[in-house]
């Protein structure tokens, strides 16, 4: 369990990422379909899907595992690399290979990056405010 709000923002995240990851091996249309990309998949977009939630799948075992350590050093260097994601996300969408649906894994990544850094700023000026 987690042991801090930063750590629950971490957990939360690492939880869908878990699901979707799980979720784009087993059911690729569930995924794909309500972002706007074409389905059914030809051979190279379900490989790229496959992997992709391959990776989703690790990375929701990797924020569950340092949100049960509450490893605040991971929380805070997650925030800057969710924020370039939201940035890479959004150009896909503007400048074309993606479709508009894409930006709702922007927003997700936004909101989370945004949660977990100001619960981090939280819990340090609190910490601040004990100490003084």
């Amino acid at each position: 369990m987690p042991k801090s709000v930063s750590g629950w923002t971490i957990a939360v995240f690492g939880a869908l990422a878990l699901v979707n990851g799980v979720l784009g091996l087993a059911v690729p249309g569930a995924l794909v379909g309500p972002l706007g990309f074409a389905t059914p998949l030809d051979g190279a977009a379900a490989t790229f899907l496959a992997a992709s939630s391959m990776a989703s799948l690790n990375m929701g075992v990797y924020y569950l595992l340092a949100a049960s350590r509450d490893w605040k050093p991971f929380f805070a260097f997650t925030v800057p690399f969710r924020a370039l994601t939201v940035t890479v996300f959004t150009l896909f969408v503007l400048v074309g290979p993606a479709p508009a649906g894409f930006l709702a894994v922007a927003a997700w990544e936004g909101l989370g990056a945004l949660a977990t850094g100001a619960a981090l700023l939280h819990e340090r000026r609190r910490a601040t405010m004990i100490v003084a």
